[in-house]
């Protein structure tokens, strides 16, 4: 009788213990900018330009029908290292702060702050027009979003509409990491 009785306490506290993990109530987490998380990961710009420089050489040589001289090899280094400081630059403009509060066992507020640094943008080369229309485009932008979610072990899928994505939380609860695409994650850290 006794074992029957310590097998229900223990699978009652079992139970609790899983609840009590997949509460995310009153949880809130942030990262100051995902932006700069998807350049590290999914641009890799010296290769991307590595690979852009290969292709052009390769492209100018056929055009040409011979090899490119010294001094043609140097104008495309020059367009490339251009390139190069132009990417550095755009990686630089834009800041994506996001934020994700859960506010019931049901409802998540996802917060997405996106800033575009005027100065870096003029640096750039782009136009004060192209300019005002990003920064037009940025204002019309919902700023907070509220969706259900559901927890499966440490899966998190918000659901907006038709639309879910899943992101995972970490074992220890101090983490909430996604994915913009298969190559590219983002974490979150728990702020309260």
């Amino acid at each position: 009788m006794k074992k029957i009785y310590l097998l229900i306490v223990v699978a009652v506290m079992a139970v609790i213990s899983v609840q009590a993990q997949t509460n995310l109530t009153g949880r809130v987490y942030y990262h100051p900018n995902i932006m700069a998380s998807v350049f590290e990961q999914g641009l890799d710009i010296d290769a991307k330009i590595a690979e852009a420089r290969k292709n052009n050489i390769a492209q100018k040589e056929k055009e040409k029908g011979r090899k490119l001289t010294k001094e043609e090899l140097a104008e495309i280094d020059k367009t490339v290292a251009e390139t190069k400081q132009q990417m550095m630059i755009a990686k630089k403009c834009i800041t994506t702060a996001m934020t994700v509060e859960f506010t019931s066992p049901t409802d998540v507020v996802v917060r997405q702050k996106t800033k575009v640094d005027d100065n870096a943008m003029k640096t750039m080369g782009v136009s004060w027009l192209k300019r005002k229309a990003m920064k037009a485009a940025l204002a019309v932008m919902p700023e907070s979003e509220k969706m259900k979610y559901e927890v499966k072990g440490n899966k998190v899928i918000t659901i907006d509409g038709k639309d879910r994505d899943t992101l995972t939380l970490s074992t220890d609860g101090k983490t909430l990491s996604g994915k913009v695409d298969n190559k590219t994650k983002f974490i979150l850290k728990r702020t309260k």
